[in-house]
């Protein structure tokens, strides 16, 4: 099972290459090669998901019916925002020119483990999507994690 936790800082090389810290690298699931899937956030960030866990999600967003216009949008957009991308020995990958440019990508980087994905942010635009107030974090875990 894929875990990913907590943030890492990192760099882009000159090339647009991005290093998987070793603590991302080491709970990547084995017999999945070096094969990765990148794809356009919600927000301005990429998220990396092992390929075992993207074909879950693959498999849901293909699975809608092709006779429903909504459906049909939210595939074009979510499929046209994804490229598959392989590790080299370094354990670098190459991002896309138009997927930098997306997440506004430039240099440092934050990586933020989401359980199974991780998301990969410009750090002034990721500290503007945390919450500052505790409060409002209490009200959100309260709101969904009780019962």
């Amino acid at each position: 099972m894929t875990f990913f936790t907590s943030e890492y800082e990192s760099k882009l090389d000159s090339k647009g290459r991005l290093v998987l810290p070793s603590r991302i690298k080491a709970q990547l699931p084995s017999g999945e090669g070096n094969e990765l899937v990148i794809r356009r956030g919600f927000e301005p960030c990429l998220i990396i998901y092992p390929m075992v866990e993207f074909k879950k999600v693959f498999s849901k967003i293909s699975g809608l019916s092709e006779f429903n216009e909504e459906y049909r949008k939210l595939q074009r957009n979510f499929f046209s925002g994804t490229a598959t991308v392989e590790l080299d020995a370094n354990g670098r990958f190459v991002i896309l020119k138009n997927m930098l440019a997306y997440a506004q990508l430039e240099k440092d980087v934050v990586l933020v483990g989401m359980g199974n994905k991780v998301e990969v942010w410009n750090p002034a635009i990721y500290e503007k999507h945390l919450i500052k107030d505790t409060s409002e974090l209490s009200k959100l875990a309260e709101k969904y994690l009780t019962e």
